[in-house]
């Protein structure tokens, strides 16, 4: 009995350790994105001038479907702990430049439609209703601007439950509806960005999973107008993927693939504690343009692929590296 119970005692301090060591190591991680936040508050980010659509007088004229945007991955998850992909809120990313948002939404444990990564426990970042308040108070703002936001549905709920969380924020009048057959739509189907501005339908909307466009008009089917390359951002580190990914199938329709826009998943994890987490060290590395590892490498790598540039360029920390530099590069400035 005495030699069980001193090697359940060995058991039990050897888990404690472990724990302990886990914690000391996010606590270490945090610590050390804290200091990247300090050091990066003095490196001021410019704000994107008012001129022509979107920050060029050339994209009035152009489609929206002919413009690269560099996207921030789970957008709204801004901090220094180890589950969060950005380094400042909303608006200051808008106001940088950013012009695609992509984020993850679940029903949190008081039965609310919510900004959560993964779960809610893990991290919470409000309700999308917020969120989508913040985003048009903007809008409200910036009236020559036209923002893609991308929410990802991952508790499969009802369409109700976006759409009731859209009309509570006010941000229906400005949201874009693409009309028509989704299964008949090509690259060419959409309308200038001037053409936006002009009908002042500058949000265009999509849903991974659960859209129903008969319904809901405004929230488009991700998978109908996109599709996206793999998503490794643990094992593949130089990103040499450009296949078609989701949705599942389409690679079968090569000419069906090309007339939709495509997302290119641009971003590296690293592991805390057997934990997947964001790379914020390294962001800067896979935010260059060049590089085995840069924007301009995988995006060129898939444009030889496919025929034409990305509709979006998925990435973590954009506040690192050269991403608007490769973001005008991809648009032929």
């Amino acid at each position: 009995m005495q030699i069980r119970s001193r090697k359940v005692n060995v058991h039990v301090v050897l888990n404690y350790s472990a724990m302990g060591l886990l914690v000391v190591y996010i606590f270490i991680h945090a610590l050390l994105g804290i200091i990247d936040q300090l050091t990066r508050a003095t490196t001021h980010l410019k704000k994107l001038p008012q001129i022509g659509c979107n920050g060029r007088e050339e994209f009035c004229n152009r489609k929206y479907s002919n413009i690269t945007h560099i996207a921030t991955h789970n957008a709204p998850f801004v901090g220094v702990l180890p589950m969060d992909n950005n380094n400042v809120d909303i608006p200051t990313q808008l106001d940088a430049g950013i012009r695609f948002l992509q984020a993850q939404t679940h029903r949190n444990t008081f039965g609310k439609l919510s900004l959560c990564h993964t779960n809610c426990l893990m991290k919470d970042a409000g309700l999308v209703t917020d969120y989508l308040k913040v985003i048009k108070e903007w809008l409200d703002k910036n009236p020559q601007e036209v923002v893609t936001i991308l929410l990802t549905n991952g508790d499969r709920l009802d369409i109700a439950e976006f759409d009731k969380a859209f009309n509570k924020s006010g941000i229906i009048p400005y949201t874009y509806i693409a009309r028509g057959d989704p299964n008949k739509w090509t690259l060419d189907s959409w309308p200038t960005l001037g053409q936006l501005m002009a009908n002042n339908t500058r949000l265009i909307a999509f849903l991974d999973t659960g859209a129903e466009q008969t319904k809901v008009p405004y929230i488009h089917n991700e998978f109908s107008y996109f599709w996206e390359t793999p998503f490794e951002p643990l094992n593949d580190p130089s990103f040499s993927s450009c296949a078609i990914d989701r949705p599942v199938g389409l690679a079968k329709f090569p000419e069906r693939a090309r007339q939709r826009m495509y997302i290119v998943n641009h971003f590296l994890d690293t592991k805390i504690g057997g934990i997947q987490v964001p790379n914020r060290r390294d962001a800067a590395r896979p935010n260059s343009w060049g590089g085995t590892s840069g924007i301009g490498t995988h995006a060129q790598r898939c444009i030889g692929m496919h025929g034409h540039a990305p509709g979006a360029v998925l990435v973590n920390y954009f506040d690192k590296g050269e991403v608007f530099k490769a973001q005008d590069r991809l648009n032929g400035f």
